[in-house]
């Protein structure tokens, strides 16, 4: 996914050139992430004379197939209130961790 990433970011800033694996290299390591050059391979073998714009509608008619879940979290939700409630009126204790990456990165 880091290269995926990198490359849509390559292919943004210059939308005329098609972006090399030294490109998607520098921009990953400009992260600090390590880059699997066996693995940057393989995607640019898997990409190789393939038009990025196919190849998001591509992703987007298989994403659509894809459950998002709809409805069900919102049939929770009037359940999860009166806890929630509670839990307001409870006094603040201090977190003993903070969740802001919530486990992973980006890059990770």
């Amino acid at each position: 996914m880091r290269y995926i990433a990198a490359y849509l970011l390559a292919q943004l800033a210059n939308p005329e050139a098609t972006p090399s694996q030294d490109v998607i290299t520098k921009i990953v390591s400009s992260a600090g992430i390590d880059v699997d050059s066996e693995r940057l391979g393989q995607f640019f073998a898997a990409i190789e004379g393939k038009d990025i714009s196919e190849l998001i509608a591509a992703g987007q008619s298989k994403l659509a197939s894809v459950p998002s879940g709809g409805a069900a979290p919102a049939a929770g939700a009037a359940a999860g209130a009166a806890p929630a409630a509670a839990a307001a009126a409870a006094p603040a204790e201090a977190e003993e961790e903070s969740d802001e990456d919530m486990g992973f990165g980006l890059f990770d």
